[in-house]
């Protein structure tokens, strides 16, 4: 694989009705001579692609019996009884299976890890189109703008989210070459030689159940489309060190990491983040560095005001990494850093699931990584960094002072996500473009929310989404206790033990 491809189209689809609507409508228009390479964490038969259907399941085993070469690689996920979605996985396996595409449940990870990576590839006679990401084709996920959420329900979902949980994310939809080095990454964990699953109590159940043991080779691949837009995409992975090894990755893969540190050594004005976790020491400390290295260098995230499980662990388990992080973050940029989460306008928390960096108006990544450990170093993860050739026109033109100047795409996708947050309408955003004003702008509008929730909601709802997201402190005693379970289960390394020691990546 190149390191990066040029002359791309890359639209970024906010919000998961405007995902998967266009998913559904790329999979309807797939047949003979066309071929569907599907990989995601979550996914569940009957969740919906558009108000009108049809399911994920029909939208699949559809393309399969007009003769196109469907094949998925779901993660061997947990049972439902532990809040994931096994059974699931199993069900849309069946469906595809008996219409003649293949589905492997892939169990080819470290021992508490997954696959995370949420990534389409459709590749053929009909053109050829990838979609990279955090969301997944799974209930709760179709969302728009307005957020009040998905009429199909993930039942284990935290409570305080409502009856129908608001769910704010972001996917790629990518055109020209680079759709070629994403059907590379399937390709390549397709034909692993190692077994799908190596447990007896997870080989016995599948084979019972009718999954692949041996997978059936691929076609081989469309030709390189040709250039499609001005952007050049550089495809980040995260691989761990695993036994039996990666062959396209014998020690692991890290370029998630390594990439968001190489942009972040540029930062000079602005970092913009949506995150669900932000919660590692690890990820904290090269903010950190950023935020040293450039005195006028301002940070601002979007994070969930909860996470999706509130258990016994969970809780404090996400306050120990998030205020570690956190501390390290702001003990570096102070009042320069802002951290916001969102709610709805019925009152409910907006879950922030995106995976998303601008800095500068340059370089932007939307994928599936979340900013942590796990995520760098542990779990399988694709991530899609853009750098557009086009610059954008509008003052200020180089808000890093290095040169780079701004570019439509980064600019763009920051701005239509500030838009969103702030409730405002498509072109609103002329006091958004410089760093400092729009760090006023969200910081403005946060605290008016906040007031008007103060006052007991007194008078007309202030605008827009945005609210200073709370502290949460939990006893010091329970550090010692919940640190020895957050490294092994939350935030574990997947690094091998020489890189671990020297703390790099």
């Amino acid at each position: 694989m190149p390191a990066w491809s040029e002359g791309n189209g890359v639209q970024a689809l906010i919000d998961g009705r405007s995902y998967l609507a266009e998913l559904g409508r790329v999979l309807e228009s797939a047949g003979a001579g066309d071929v569907v390479l599907f990989a995601c964490w979550r996914a569940e038969p009957d969740e919906l692609l558009d108000d009108d259907g049809p399911p994920v399941a029909a939208a699949l085993v559809g393309a399969a019996c007009r003769g196109a070469t469907v094949r998925l690689l779901l993660w061997r996920s947990h049972p439902e009884v532990l809040g994931h979605s096994l059974g699931a996985h199993r069900d849309l396996a069946r469906a595809v299976n008996a219409a003649g595409g293949q589905t492997v449940l892939d169990q080819r990870v470290r021992p508490l890890g997954c696959h995370h990576q949420k990534f389409t590839v459709v590749a053929g006679a009909t053109g050829q189109v990838a979609f990279v990401g955090g969301l997944d084709t799974a209930r709760t996920r179709r969302d728009g703008p307005a957020h009040t959420g998905d009429q199909q329900v993930q039942p284990t979902f935290n409570d305080v989210y409502g009856p129908t949980p608001a769910w704010h994310d972001v996917q790629l939809r990518l055109t020209g070459p680079a759709v070629h080095d994403v059907a590379m990454v399937f390709r390549r964990r397709w034909a692993d030689p190692a077994a799908p699953t190596h447990w007896p109590w997870q080989t016995i159940p599948d084979r019972l159940r009718g999954a692949a043991r041996a997978v059936q080779p691929l076609p081989p691949p469309a030709p390189r489309p040709e250039p499609a837009g001005s952007c050049a995409v550089q495809l980040l992975q995260t691989y761990p060190r695993r036994r039996p090894r990666y062959p396209f990755a014998p020690d692991g893969e890290r370029s998630v990491a390594r990439g968001y540190a190489k942009a972040l050594a540029r930062a000079r004005r602005l970092v913009y983040v949506e995150d669900q976790y932000l919660w590692s020491s690890d990820v904290a400390r090269i903010f950190a560095a950023a935020l040293r290295r450039s005195p006028a260098l301002r940070l601002i995230v979007v994070v969930p005001r909860y996470i999706d499980g509130e258990g016994r662990l969970d809780r404090p388990a996400t306050m120990l990494g998030q205020n570690t992080a956190w501390r390290t973050v702001l003990a570096a940029g102070g009042e320069r850093v802002q951290l916001f989460d969102l709610e709805n306008e019925a009152g409910h928390p907006v879950y922030v699931h995106s995976k998303v960096c601008v800095v500068d108006d340059v370089w932007a990544a939307v994928g599936s990584a979340n900013l942590c450990r796990r995520a760098w170093t542990h779990d399988s993860e694709l991530t899609a960094a853009v750098l557009d050739e086009q610059r954008d026109g509008r003052d200020p033109l180089d808000p890093g002072g290095l040169g780079d100047g701004a570019r439509v795409f980064a600019r763009g996708l920051r701005l239509a996500l500030m838009r969103e947050h702030l409730g405002r309408a498509d072109g609103d955003d002329a006091d958004l473009l410089s760093p400092d004003c729009a760090a006023e702008a969200l910081c403005r509008a946060a605290a008016e929310l906040d007031a008007w929730h103060a006052n007991g909601r007194e008078g007309p709802r202030p605008p827009g989404r945005l609210r200073r997201h709370p502290r949460r402190h939990g006893p010091r005693w329970a550090r010692r206790l919940i640190t020895p379970v957050y490294d092994l289960a939350y935030d574990p390394d997947g690094r091998p033990w020489p890189m671990r020691l020297k703390g790099g990546f």
